[in-house]
């Protein structure tokens, strides 16, 4: 029973890591698009959480897996997301069309923290970095919302 919490543990962490490169590629990818200070701030600071995040789900791995690293986005993952956002804002980088398209992943990174956070029993520390993205992601919602 242990060994599959802690099995419950680094596959929380692995999605949630996952999730945080996905968000991060995303925001590199568009933000020498955006032309708008105040929302280029806003992706700046996307970005920004994203990547202390995953920098804390990598300080928290060890203690469950010490022969690995946190799960990231495949090479063809990254590709595919950037040919997207590349496709999706050539006739079109109005700040309406980008945030459409990150308000799209970060409802996918809720989607998958609330089934994460509902389904899952691991421990206290793993489930607070888990509450804390999905919360950050619903928090972005409101924010990108306003540029739509």
């Amino acid at each position: 029973m242990k060994e599959l919490k802690k099995d419950e543990n680094i596959n929380a962490l692995d999605e949630i890591h996952k999730g945080c490169c996905m968000g991060m590629d995303a925001t590199n990818f568009v933000i020498d698009k955006i032309e708008d200070e105040s929302f280029k701030k806003l992706v700046e600071n996307l970005h920004v959480y994203y990547q202390n995040l995953a920098e804390e789900i990598e300080d928290v791995y060890q203690k469950y897996n010490s022969e690995d690293e946190p799960h990231d986005t495949n090479m063809m993952n990254k590709t595919m997301t950037w040919y997207g956002i590349e496709m999706k804002t050539l006739t079109d980088k109005s700040n309406s069309k980008i945030s459409e398209m990150l308000l799209q992943g970060v409802n996918m990174g809720i989607i998958e923290g609330r089934k994460i956070l509902n389904n899952k029993k691991f421990d206290k520390e793993v489930a607070k970095i888990v509450k804390n993205y999905v919360e950050m992601q619903e928090s972005a919602v409101e924010d990108l919302k306003n540029y739509l």
